[in-house]
């Protein structure tokens, strides 16, 4: 698996018009991406798995009452 992936589309605007945003990098904070639409420049970083979906069991909500 490569360091950086790639996010498909802005956060913010939605657009898919993305580059990778060099300069300020922090160790350990994710890569900057540049939305060229929007003028925003936001970081994406994988934080981890939550436990009940690693589970698989009846844990989590289904069908539509999903909020308990």
């Amino acid at each position: 698996m490569s360091e950086r992936a790639a996010p498909h589309y802005c956060p913010y605007c939605g657009d898919e018009d993305l580059v990778p945003h060099e300069g300020d990098a922090e160790k350990g904070a994710g890569y900057a991406w540049a939305c060229h639409s929007c003028a925003r420049v936001f970081r994406v970083k994988f934080v981890g798995l939550r436990s009940a979906s690693v589970a698989g069991g009846g844990a989590g909500p289904t069908g539509t009452d999903g909020n308990r």
